[in-house]
């Protein structure tokens, strides 16, 4: 509940602070002493319109803080950390107001921005007026209203969290129709390529290898000739080794008889001859290895020409083919899996739908049955507020293929005003006054059902008879049981409910100043008595008037 208002030069009102109570408080005075000030001020520490022309003339800046005691669970804690803040049980909104137009916004003296604390603000209060459309304009509103009332909160809950299984199950067969799709314009690609490099069958570092090899054989076929006439020289008619051999062969018969001159060159040769025949063997290995067979060079550089013109067509390189090939074999594989999970995707989009289907038409069913008591309770209040021929009624349009996260109806609240005429949205059919009283008689059977802690009445029963205003006084004292209730009021009736009693006045700001403040008195017993006679009697108060007000008190007792 709001337990202090503090204003602080805003318009007519240079300094006030209000110690408020729980129940119904009614807020009284003559026309023009600043009540609409008053909540202007209140409205705009809940995150209202800031404009400069609040500023009180000739200061730089004003003020308003709104003081709330809070449950620690109470929607505003976790609204105002949303936002990052720190709360307790005590909620403190400010707003400063600069004359130049700008303004700051702080939630317990932390910085936050008008938009969050209007989201805070709007679980703390609400305010009702003839001309106010916020909370009862909205079917979202009405929605919320017919579900709290008939205690459907957790099924909301329950079906917001169903839905938003259903659109995630929806996305995700969506993304794999899709991506299933495209593999299947792809597939006969896929398979052809497959088969072609499952026939290539390209391997870790081929390509080195084979340029490698390549490159061998290219030399080896150009010293193949050099090698030929090398050898030639060992085995031609005019090879030297033979003429040498036959040389030896000649000293060697020789060597008996001059052995001392004839063994050292001998040996000598003897050596050079083995040396030349282990070169003969080299040379004809070496040829033997440069001769190799034409066609395997062919090969070999078709396998290079394979492997390039693959990767080319892959556009990657020769030594990316392996992997390529495993990817396409995934892709593949990844197709067939595909076709599976697009089944298994289908059967959870189709369960999660209907289970979505199935609670949504429950919760339909149960709004309406809800719908239907909050219709009677309603009317059982309209009699006595003077609307006994005005019946309310809550349409309820379903459309089971556009749910949303709160299901499948449309709310909105109906009202005919006069037997015989046509019914129709709440707000475009009844007046100024009659809006009120159904605002009213709405608020009173809600209670403390879908109600912010603290609700504010703007003159509701402003051009009302008696009889009326005390109706509206005896409801407004009724909601005051279980909800704390703020009451701008001109009805004496509605005064003498209240628990406190809040006289607004303009009086001289000080002694030695002609400007005049808006003063907010609380009243004592006696006090309210001489209040609610003014208000019965107009500019002169006659004891009559006292002695009606007194009775008027009583009553109320």
């Amino acid at each position: 509940m709001l337990t202090r208002l503090s204003i602080r030069d805003i318009v007519l009102i240079d300094a006030l602070d209000l110690d408020l109570a729980d129940g119904l408080t009614t807020l009284t005075g003559e026309t023009g002493a600043g009540k609409s000030i008053l909540l202007d001020a209140f409205m705009l520490a809940l995150g209202g319109r800031g404009d400069a022309s609040l500023v009180r003339a000739g200061e730089a800046q004003g003020q308003v803080a709104a003081v709330f005691e809070l449950c620690a669970d109470h929607p505003a804690h976790l609204a105002a950390r949303e936002l990052g803040l720190d709360t307790q049980s005590e909620l403190v909104l400010r707003r400063v107001q600069n004359a130049d137009g700008r303004s700051r916004a702080f939630v317990n003296d932390q910085p936050v921005s008008a938009q969050g604390l209007r989201a805070i603000g709007r679980e703390l209060v609400e305010i009702h007026c003839q001309h106010d459309e916020r909370a009862m304009v909205d079917p979202a509103a009405h929605r919320a209203l017919v579900d709290a009332h008939g205690g459907l909160l957790r099924e909301v809950e329950a079906l917001r969290g169903l839905h938003a299984a259903r659109n995630a199950a929806k996305r995700a067969l969506e993304e794999e129709e899709a991506r299933v799709a495209k593999a299947r314009a792809e597939a006969d690609y896929l398979r052809h390529a497959h088969q072609e490099l499952a026939e290539l069958a390209p391997e870790e570092g081929e390509e080195e290898s084979l340029a490698a090899r390549r490159l061998a054989m290219q030399r080896a076929e150009k010293v193949a000739a050099d090698l030929r006439d090398a050898l030639e020289v060992f085995s031609g008619d005019h090879s030297a080794v033979a003429s040498l051999a036959q040389a030896v062969r000649r000293l060697e018969r020789r060597s008996a008889t001059a052995p001392e001159l004839l063994e050292p060159p001998l040996k000598l040769l003897g050596q050079a001859l083995d040396a030349l025949a282990l070169a003969e063997q080299a040379l004809e290995a070496a040829l033997e290895q440069a001769n190799s067979d034409p066609r395997e060079l062919e090969k070999v550089e078709e396998r290079l020409f394979a492997l390039r013109a693959a990767a080319r067509k892959h556009q990657a390189r020769v030594a990316e083919l392996p992997a390529v090939a495993r990817n396409i074999a995934q892709a593949l594989a990844a197709l067939d899996a595909s076709e599976v999970r697009l089944t298994e995707l289908a059967r959870l989009a189709k369960d999660s739908k209907a289970a979505y289907d199935t609670a949504a038409h429950a919760l339909s069913q149960a709004r309406r049955k809800a719908a239907k008591a909050l219709d009677a309770e309603v009317d059982a209040e309209l009699k006595p507020l003077k609307l006994g021929g005005a019946q309310f009624h809550t349409s309820i349009a379903s459309d089971p293929d556009n749910g949303g996260p709160e299901g499948i109806d449309r709310i909105e609240f109906w009202v005919q005003t006069n037997p015989g005429s046509r019914p129709g949205p709440l707000t475009k059919v009844a007046s100024g006054g009659e809006l009120a009283r159904f605002l009213l008689a709405l608020r009173v059977v809600l209670a403390d059902r879908g109600s912010a802690p603290t609700l504010v009445f703007d003159e509701i029963d402003t051009g009302v008879g008696g009889a009326v205003a005390d109706a509206i006084g005896e409801r407004l004292s009724r909601l005051a049981r279980r909800v704390q209730v703020l009451a701008v009021t001109h009805a004496p009736q509605v005064a003498a409910k209240a628990q406190q009693h809040l006289r607004i006045a303009k009086a001289p700001a000080n002694r030695n100043e002609e400007r005049l403040a808006t003063r907010v008195t609380a009243l004592a017993a006696s006090e309210r008595r001489e209040e609610i006679a003014r208000m019965l009697a107009g500019a002169t108060v006659t004891d009559e008037a006292r002695a009606a007000a007194a009775r008027l008190l009583k009553g109320t007792r």
